[in-house]
Formats: structure tokens, sequence, C-alpha cells
């Protein structure tokens, strides 16, 4: 029987790298989430972004990210972490702005994988999968077995995916500093059916629904766009509706990180071999900037402008 570890791979030690997690208690399981209802969610903390680095590159992504922002790593292990045989170099990066999972794959990635964009742990396979066709989302990955766990992934309406992750012994993981955003670029025609979806499984609520938001914030000054926040249990979400006409390197930042100075985040990115893509500017209640890390990950930054 050919090995295979979870997607969001398990930060424990070198040593003994399932052996560790496994001995985990009962008693770590955050339990506050488990309690509320249908709600399937478990913590943001375990709410992680799949970062697919080039070939090759992890070490140098994994040295900039936390030169960046802080945190640590698991070990790197090779691995398959699909339902069908591939090979991938994973990897776990905890850091006081959000979760990644990291992936560099040895072998052709097996389709859909890669087109996710973040791994959600749910209290419950059957309970999210079940969640998730209710709410109208696509099951595109059916549940698939690994040594701690189950894995499946669904798709909202307007092509949104995110893998659904589920431990037989929870893992625990420290809170958060802050909450990052999921980074949604969809067309009008898409956006009542997504926020219907969207809303009822995770469920979340409107923050703010902005008609005609300064379009700066996109790489477009001088036009607006409509921009909906959206708070949930799984986190954050920034909805931006546009016609699609969209100036590089907007679209491709799936996620956006907070942090509490803008100037002094990029200092560090670019000491650390990060490239400015855009920014900074000032619009919406922030300063941001979208930033490369080496291996060729984008993601949007920002702080917020008190008052």
């Amino acid at each position: 029987m050919r090995k295979r570890v979870l997607a969001c791979f398990l930060p424990v030690a070198a040593a003994g790298l399932l052996a560790g997690h496994m001995a985990s208690t009962v008693a770590d399981t955050p339990s506050a989430a488990v309690q509320v209802g249908s709600r399937v969610a478990v913590g943001t903390q375990y709410d992680t972004t799949h970062v697919y680095t080039r070939p090759g590159t992890m070490p140098a992504f994994a040295a900039a990210w936390k030169a960046t922002f802080g945190g640590t790593s698991s070990p790197m292990a090779v691995a398959d972490v699909t339902p069908t045989p591939s090979r991938t170099k994973s990897q776990l990066i905890f850091s006081p702005v959000g979760t990644l999972s990291v992936f560099d794959f040895q072998t052709p990635i097996p389709f859909p994988f890669g087109t996710e964009r973040t791994g959600w742990l749910v209290t419950s396979m059957p309970a999210g999968i079940q969640r998730a066709q209710a709410s109208g989302a696509k099951v595109v990955v059916s549940p698939f077995s690994d040594p701690v766990g189950q894995d499946a992934v669904i798709q909202f309406p307007g092509g949104v995916s995110t893998q659904l992750y589920w431990h037989t012994t929870a893992p625990a993981y420290k809170p958060l500093q802050t909450i990052p955003e999921n980074r949604v670029y969809l067309p009008a025609d898409a956006v009542s059916a997504f926020l219907s979806s969207y809303l009822r499984f995770t469920g979340g609520s409107v923050e703010s629904d902005v008609l005609k938001a300064n379009a700066s914030e996109i790489g477009l000054p001088g036009q607006t766009f409509r921009r909906i926040r959206i708070t949930s249990p799984f986190g954050r979400t920034v909805v931006s509706v546009t016609n699609g006409h969209l100036p590089f390197p907007y679209g491709h930042e799936v996620t956006g990180y907070r942090v509490a100075n803008l100037a002094t985040t990029l200092g560090k990115a670019k000491a650390a071999g990060a490239a400015v893509l855009s920014g900074p500017h000032l619009s919406g209640g922030r300063h941001s900037a979208v930033v490369k890390f080496p291996g060729g990950y984008i993601a949007e930054i920002h702080d917020l402008i008190p008052g």
C-alpha cells in the first residue's frame, strides 16, 4: 500500500513524523466549534492557504516567508497527498498572520489539485460534505482517506474551490494574531449564486458591500468596483466584482495578510528576496501592496488606518 499523508501536512518532529501527531489527545480538540449547532468550522488557525511553489524553491519560499512574518515550519517530507498516485514535497508553515500548506510536486499534479485555494479543517467530513451540497457547492473530489483522516475538494458557484480535511485525532495550533483574507474575484453574474452558497456553508455574514469602491485597490485608479467583505468561522473573505479587465498581478493573489506596519513588513520581504509587484497605496481604509515571494507565490499584504 502506498503511503499517503494529509494534504495539510502535519507539524510534527522529524524524529517521528506521524507518531508525534497521533500522540495528541482528544483534550486538544477545539471543542467550542464542535458544539455550535451545525457549524463545521474548527478555527481559523486550521484554515491554510495552499501554496504550490516552483520545483526546487520550497526552502527559499519558507525562509523568505518566515523572515517576513515570523513563525515556524514543520519538517519537509515527501508524500502522496492526492487520491491518485503522485509525489510531492510537503511542509506546513505557521506564522502569526496565517497558516500555509506548501507543496513542491515531483510528479505532474493530478487534476483538479492546484486549483484549490485553501484547506479548511472541519469537525466531520460527512457533515462538511452534506453542508456543502445543501449550500449549492459541488463536490469535485469525493472524500478520500489518509493515515490521520480524510480529505475532499468542494467548489462554490463562480469556480471557487477549497479543500476540506478532517483528522481522526484533532490537531492543536496556536491562534493567529491576525486573520487572513480569502481574496475572490468574480464577474457580476456569478456573485448572487456565490454569496448564497458561500454564506450558507461558512455560516458567514456580509460585513460591508460597497457598490463603488475605489478600484485603485485592484490596480485600476480612477475607476470603481463592487467590494464585498465577509466574516465567518472560516475567516475573512474579500469579494471583488469586476469585468475581468485586471492588470497584473491582481487576481493572482488568493490571500491577503494583515500586519501591524506595512512599510516595515515590505522592508523585511524585500530583504528576504521577495519583490513588490504593486503598491503600496492607500484605499479602503488600509495601506496595501502585492508581493511575490521566492517560488512564485503572490500575496496581498496590508495594514489598517487608525480611526
